[in-house]
Parts: C-alpha cells; sequence; structure tokens
C-alpha cells in the first residue's frame, strides 16, 4: 500500500489584495499540508505544480518554502513534484534548486517509485506545443502508476487538453492522474484512469468559495481518494439583494451580522434599489475588524438617456496616444500583445518572453529602434518637453478580485527596456 498526499496550487509568494498577511497565509497553508502529512505518516507528498506564484518569487518565498521542505525532509517523506505555468521559467525552476539540495524529487518520463507505485511528471506545457509532444514514460515494475500533471483538462469543464487522448498515447498504463491548475477539487474516471484535481491551499480568488484542502490518496487493490479540508483564513461572503428603495442602510445592516474580525470580507450587491459607494460599505467592514473589504455592486445601471457612453472610447484613446509616442515596432508589438490580444492573463507573461526571445534570436536592430516622428509629434515637442516619446508605457497589468495577476510593460523609446525587463 502506497499513501501520499496529492497537493498544488499553493501559490506560495502572492500578496493578494497587497496585503502581507495574505502572503504569509498562502505558505501557512502549505505548512499545514506538510504538518499534516508528517503528522498521517504518508509515504509522499506529491504537488501538482504552481508551487510559486509566479516565476519571480522573493526571498522571504524562497527561504519559506526551504524551511517548509527541511521539516518534511526531516521526516524521511518525499516531496515529488512538477512545474506548473505561473512559476515556469525558461531554463533551470525553482523546483531543481530545492532537488540540488536532497529536499525534492523533480519527477519526469521516469519512474519514481514510493512503495507500490510508480510516479511520473508531465510539467505544464503549451497548448502549442502539445502536438509535438513525446509521451515517452519509462517502464516500471510497480503494482500501479501514476502520473501528475498541471493544466486544465478534458472531461471537465473548461478542458483544452483532452486526458482520454493523452492517456491512450501514453506507452505506460496509468491508474490516477493527479493534476493542478484547476483550483477547485474534482474527480472523475476516465476509463479505468482516476483523474482527480486536489484543489488550491488558499483562495486565490472571491470565486474560490468553497473550503481549500487536498487529496489524501491511497494505492492499494484499487486507488481511493480522500478530501481532506485545510483550516486557512475566513473568508465572509455578504450578499445582498436590494429592493425598491433599499440601499446603504440595508447593506451596512448584512454586513454587521458577521464576525468580519480578521476576516476577508466580499460584499456582493445586486436586485434594485439606491446607488451605494463601495467605499463606505468597505469602511464599515474595515471598522469591524476585517482586514479586507471588497465590493461588487452587480446592478444594471439604468439607461437615464443623459449620459453617452461608449466603451471603445478609452481603448481608442489610449490607441491613439500609443501611436503618438512613437514607439519601435519591438515595443508596439508587445503593447499589442499585453492591452490588446486575447491571451489569456495567466499566460501573458510567457507570451511577452516568448516574443522578447524572439526579437533578440531575429537579430533585427530596426525592431528596437523608434519610429520617425511625424509632423504632429515634432510640434507637440516644441511646445512640451514632456512630449514624444518620453518614457511612458502601456501598462498591462491584469488583476481581479484575488484570482491572480499577470504583469508586463510595453515602454517606449528604444524597447530596450521591455527587453530587459523580460529577459
Amino acid at each position: 500500500m502506497t499513501r501520499v498526499i496529492h497537493t498544488g496550487d499553493t501559490h506560495l509568494g502572492y500578496q493578494q489584495y497587497h496585503e502581507p498577511e495574505r502572503r504569509e497565509d498562502f505558505l501557512s497553508s502549505f505548512r499545514q499540508v506538510v504538518e499534516d502529512a508528517v503528522a498521517e505518516d504518508v509515504d509522499a507528498v506529491v504537488h501538482a505544480g504552481d508551487l510559486f506564484h509566479d516565476r519571480r518569487p522573493g526571498l522571504p518565498d524562497i527561504m519559506g518554502t526551504l524551511s517548509v521542505l527541511r521539516d518534511l525532509d526531516a521526516a524521511d517523506i518525499p516531496f515529488l513534484a512538477i512545474v506548473g505555468n505561473h512559476e515556469a521559467k525558461r531554463e533551470a525552476q525553482w523546483l531543481d534548486l530545492y532537488e540540488s539540495l536532497g529536499l525534492a524529487r523533480r519527477l519526469g518520463s521516469e519512474p519514481v517509485t514510493v512503495g507500490n507505485t510508480a510516479f511520473y511528471g508531465l510539467d505544464f506545457v503549451a497548448r502549442s506545443q502539445r502536438g509535438d509532444l513525446d509521451y515517452d514514460f519509462e517502464p516500471h515494475d510497480a503494482e500501479h502508476a501514476a502520473l501528475v500533471s498541471h493544466g486544465l483538462f478534458q472531461p471537465f469543464d473548461h478542458g483544452d487538453w483532452d486526458a482520454e487522448e493523452l492517456l491512450s498515447a501514453a506507452p505506460v498504463e496509468f491508474d490516477a492522474m493527479l493534476l493542478g491548475d484547476d483550483h477547485e477539487p474534482k474527480r472523475t474516471q476516465v476509463g479505468s484512469t482516476w483523474v482527480t484535481y486536489c484543489g488550491s491551499t488558499e483562495r486565490a480568488s472571491a470565486s474560490e468559495r468553497a473550503d481549500r484542502g487536498y487529496n489524501l490518496v491511497t494505492f492499494e487493490e484499487g486507488v481511493d481518494i480522500r478530501r481532506r479540508g485545510l483550516p486557512t483564513r475566513e473568508f465572509v461572503f455578504v450578499d445582498v439583494e436590494l429592493g425598491d428603495g433599499e440601499g446603504y442602510e440595508r447593506v451596512r445592516e448584512r454586513v454587521e451580522q458577521y464576525d468580519l474580525s480578521e476576516a476577508v470580507v466580499i460584499v456582493t450587491i445586486t436586485g434594485e434599489g439606491e446607488p451605494i459607494t463601495p467605499a463606505e460599505i468597505e469602511t464599515v467592514a474595515l471598522d469591524a475588524g476585517a482586514l479586507v473589504a471588497r465590493v461588487n455592486d452587480r446592478r444594471e445601471i439604468e439607461d437615464t438617456g443623459d449620459v453617452s457612453v461608449s466603451f471603445a472610447d478609452p481603448d481608442d484613446a489610449v490607441s491613439e496616444r500609443i501611436r503618438e509616442l512613437g514607439l519601435s515596432p519591438a515595443a508596439r508589438d508587445l503593447d499589442e500583445t499585453i492591452r490588446a490580444s486575447k491571451v489569456a492573463d495567466s499566460k501573458v507573461a510567457d507570451v511577452i518572453e516568448d516574443r522578447v526571445a524572439e526579437f533578440v534570436a531575429e537579430a533585427d536592430e530596426g525592431a528596437f529602434a523608434s519610429a520617425p516622428e511625424s509632423s504632429e509629434q515634432t510640434d507637440e515637442a516644441a511646445t512640451d518637453d514632456t512630449g514624444g516619446a518620453d518614457g511612458d508605457g502601456a501598462d498591462g497589468t491584469s488583476s481581479d478580485d484575488g484570482s491572480g495577476s499577470t504583469q508586463g510593460d510595453a515602454g517606449a523609446g528604444d524597447g530596450q527596456a521591455t527587453m530587459e525587463e523580460y529577459l
């Protein structure tokens, strides 16, 4: 028999809501997983990717993780892991550092046998690269086999990678696929193979209302998957549907019904009612001891006929300003990728790094030369010293109420700052 903790999406280093306490929360949850592993005397902790929130974790995050992994190592419990999309780098991964210290084992095509089970790994693979992927898993002689991977797999909703195709193409017959990337726990069977997500260990988004946790997986005669919860910071969700004539007082009353001490408070307003100033409600929650307060007013705004709003205007204005800056072709390409493309927020940084690498590989000096000034730009420069290519950028930061953030700056001038940022 082999018993392992299947965890993932720990997103260490994520300072959610810009609060240092939330950054500590993510590390605390990971530490709790390890403490549970030691208490349960499991045979291994299997991590399905996104150990870190991004590819450039801070020193406190690196050292905090080191401390937790040392505790696991002291209990003689191996840490088996793969690389997720948030933390992936072009060359050596942070996971390689911990492996070099003897604190982790990076799973791959060679089996790592623990008890009666052989574990394999498949790091996150971009959709564009999956067609050329060779499933060169080496044979094993264990009773069971499990594949650890990271990505959104079919047959689950929103999947873009067919688990059945992968399992059919693989030369190894897997009893289980232990997955990361989806922050909600899920499980199903594809043929005779159990396919399961462990979910995240902390709420990385206000949409993640269910309790956090991990899977306890046992390989014996078959595969047994059980859910274990984790104690995490309290999220208080206050849903208020306002009736005609109701407003601030009604929302305040609902908020004050809860114990908000040190909690993250998410107030969602629907229905009719009077206009609400979110800052007023957030102040009520913060005064009651909340760590964080956010108000989402989801009511439709009635068209009074007095206000004309075009949601295309802001983007048009930005585009016009970008044209006026005299950006290099490379910088314009990066701006378009960050600001106007349909690339998912979580993938923008990866795409930008690829584009910069392509520019460098092509060694096209013209790609980084500023565009010639138009006569209009020259006239502006004569009257305004800050006009033209002044080093301003188009900030491609995308963040929501806690689901994560992706950052990219397309700089003006000669494009050199942009290259240095992403290399």
